[in-house]
């Protein structure tokens, strides 16, 4: 996996408290944790980002439309192609929380690994304001030079989304993420 992660993993759990920062973008979250119900805060978690990255991919499509009706056809096929990573990203996390919930009682999991899980999560939301921000620049960058290099790094970020999501299944399910 990439020593980009790392890094980024390394940025979240320094800036801030990573519960404080998601109970920060997530309304609810902090009182599940506070209670110990790992499973509907996890659930909760999984839900919000998922249905963040879902307004991403709204976004995108609304994009493409414009392209589409400012004459920039040639683009669109690279955009469906972060349109549906983003789809795919979204739906993963939103079923791995029915899948993961008997992981989050307090016999099964030890704090150092919940600790890293939710510095995953924090580093999925994260990746939610710089894939919103990408979205712009793309947008800002249509018939000028940019587009081109706006698309690709729209692209490196949803890939980024899938990267950080499979370090989080790897350490939750104590193996090898699945391909």
């Amino acid at each position: 996996m990439g020593e980009m992660q790392d890094d980024l993993l390394g940025k979240v759990s320094s800036d801030m408290d990573i519960f404080k920062k998601i109970a920060s973008k997530i309304p609810g979250f902090s009182g599940y944790v506070e209670r110990q119900n790992r499973r509907d805060a996890d659930k909760l978690l999984r839900s919000a980002i998922s249905d963040r990255f879902r307004e991403l991919e709204g976004r995108v499509s609304g994009l493409q439309r414009d392209f589409i009706r400012q004459g920039e056809i040639g683009y669109i096929d690279d955009l469906e192609a972060s349109a549906i990573k983003i789809r795919t990203f979204s739906d993963r996390i939103r079923t791995a929380a029915r899948g993961y919930s008997g992981v989050f009682d307090a016999v099964k999991i030890n704090e150092e690994e919940l600790g890293r899980i939710y510095a995953y999560d924090a580093a999925m939301l994260d990746l939610v304001d710089e894939i919103d921000r990408a979205i712009g620049h793309v947008a800002e960058s249509v018939g000028g030079d940019g587009l081109e290099a706006a698309i690709r790094n729209l692209e490196t970020k949803t890939m980024d989304a899938i990267e950080v999501f499979d370090r989080r299944e790897e350490v939750v399910t104590g193996g090898s993420a699945p391909a």
